[in-house]
């Protein structure tokens, strides 16, 4: 076991996305993470695709380095069966909707009498508390109603989502940021008692939007869409090289303007009074995207890197994965690194973020099968014997 949250262990009972995501990275950090889900059917992530005979991807990456087991809460005696297990962790991660643990009889008064110290982690659409509390939660629902989605797109076209659920991952770095937050709270008072986590994923989705309530707070403004211009740094745009690529410029200060200027040859905009400042070019955003455009439609992309790089300009080619893979930087960074796969040998996926110098982290394996640690967990840690196990088995508690 390496990493700075070695000795930590996390129980894992949520499902899809965010909170599983949130112990993913827990586990990436060092922490042992035990994941439970239904039996027999298991998390709905496990039918995501893609799939490669049969066995789901995305699955291995989000439930990466985690022990599974099976348990349905649902049961009285899986219920009991998890306070049994309570005294031997420190955080639990759930996603039901608000009460739901509650009718199980597992509101946050018995899981404290079974650990006193627990962190819990609830991960819901909307939060504990609220006239929405109730309601599902998606990824799009979170961007929708937090607003990224209204500022995505070309500026009179249809508001956009990415290709990708940002919103789950982004709940999930703000999940473990608050897991984190209360485990130092203990640090520094082992008496400390326990504490539970309101995480609503729509609000961390506004949160990564940052300005726009006070912009619109203070100057009254709803910020739109801008398709690929850039509202408050000028030039900055995608355009389109010579030979068929696409790159992206970026560079609000006035010396990396400059070197922008430089590597197109058009040094004599650095002086031009309309471009004196940031403000002032946001305000002449237009033109200054159709000088830069211009110039990188004459040149192929090995040209137009090269013109940047020679000037000390900020431009960056648009990459697919297989360019992420290719690049010499991120290979040399071993930015996306092998890990050992129980179906394939070993699979490839994004390393750990950030790297530990004195306490490396390293990603151990793939998310794997269905209640694969279930004879390891049960009788090693609940130390029940092979025919209580088969017994919870047979009666669909495990």
């Amino acid at each position: 076991m390496t990493g700075p949250l070695t000795g930590l262990r996390v129980l894992d009972i949520a499902t899809i996305i965010a909170g599983p995501s949130a112990a993913a990275l827990l586990g990436d950090y060092g922490a042992t993470v035990v994941k439970a889900e239904l039996p027999g059917s298991g998390d709905g992530a496990r039918d995501f695709p893609p799939h490669k005979n049969g066995k789901p991807l995305w699955w291995k990456v989000t439930n990466r380095g985690k022990r599974l087991i099976t348990l349905d809460l649902r049961k009285p005696e899986g219920a009991a069966l998890l306070l049994k297990m309570l005294p031997q962790f420190d955080v639990l991660i759930e996603n039901f909707r608000p009460g739901t643990l509650d009718r199980w009889g597992l509101d946050k008064a018995a899981l404290w009498a079974a650990q006193p110290s627990l962190v819990i982690l609830r991960a819901t659409g909307f939060g504990q508390t609220g006239p929405y509390r109730n309601r599902p939660g998606f990824a799009r629902v979170f961007e929708a109603m937090g607003g990224l989605t209204h500022l995505t797109g070309e500026a009179e076209g249809e508001p956009m989502h990415a290709g990708y659920p940002v919103a789950d991952n982004v709940g999930g770095l703000f999940g473990a940021v608050g897991v984190l937050a209360a485990l130092w709270r203990r640090a520094r008072d082992p008496n400390a008692p326990g504490e539970e986590i309101d995480l609503s994923l729509t609000e961390a989705t506004l949160k990564l939007l940052e300005f726009l309530p006070i912009e619109h707070d203070q100057l009254g403004a709803v910020r739109q869409r801008s398709g690929n211009a850039n509202q408050y740094s000028a030039p900055a745009a995608v355009y389109r090289t010579g030979d068929g690529h696409w790159v992206s410029l970026a560079g609000s200060t006035n010396a990396l303007f400059a070197a922008n200027c430089r590597a197109i040859g058009r040094a004599d905009l650095i002086a031009d009074p309309r471009f004196a400042n940031n403000s002032a070019r946001v305000a002449h955003a237009a033109e200054l995207n159709g000088v830069f455009a211009q110039w990188c439609g004459r040149h192929p992309l090995s040209a137009v890197l090269a013109a940047f790089e020679a000037s000390g300009g900020t431009i960056a080619p648009i990459y697919g994965i297989d360019q992420i893979e290719a690049d010499p930087h991120l290979r040399a960074r071993q930015a996306i690194c092998d890990v050992p796969d129980a179906d394939f040998g070993r699979v490839r996926m994004a390393n750990v973020v950030p790297r530990f110098a004195g306490a490396p982290c390293e990603i151990r394996h793939s998310g794997g099968a269905l209640g694969q640690d279930n004879a390891d967990f049960y009788r090693r840690e609940l130390a029940l014997d092979p025919e209580h196990i088969e017994r919870l088995q047979t009666a669909g508690v495990i």
